[in-house]
């Protein structure tokens, strides 16, 4: 049996072909709408708990549901500032507050406020 030889075949792994399919422009193009539609269902799940219903029974979660993304929309429409505006710093941390009141140095990789 020491004589046995075992052929390996040189086959490419499946990933090899998905990945060369993932460098077109068409592939890229129908990921670019997936993955817009799987962040605003994580938005939905994770940001406005969806995942829970207040109510029982179909036509209440719907209009749950309905509800839940116009107010989605509404702050989206009322979002950013345009281009050329800075927004407003955003208000100190409770453990900001604290480093400033005991006058430890931050980081510079934490949030700027005034201090």
């Amino acid at each position: 049996m020491a004589d046995a030889v075992v052929e390996v075949p040189v086959v490419p792994p499946p990933t090899f072909h998905v990945r060369t399919e993932q460098q077109t422009p068409e592939w890229q193009a129908r990921y670019a709408v997936h993955s817009g539609v799987e962040g605003t269902v994580n938005e939905f799940a994770h940001g406005h708990g969806m995942r829970r219903c207040r109510y029982r029974g179909q036509p209440k979660v719907h209009l749950q549901h309905v509800l839940t993304a116009i107010a989605v929309n509404i702050k989206r429409l009322s979002g950013p500032p345009p281009a050329g505006e800075t927004p407003p710093p955003p208000p100190p941390t409770a453990f900001q507050n604290y480093l400033d009141q005991r006058k430890i140095p931050r980081l510079k990789s934490w949030r700027a406020t005034s201090s």
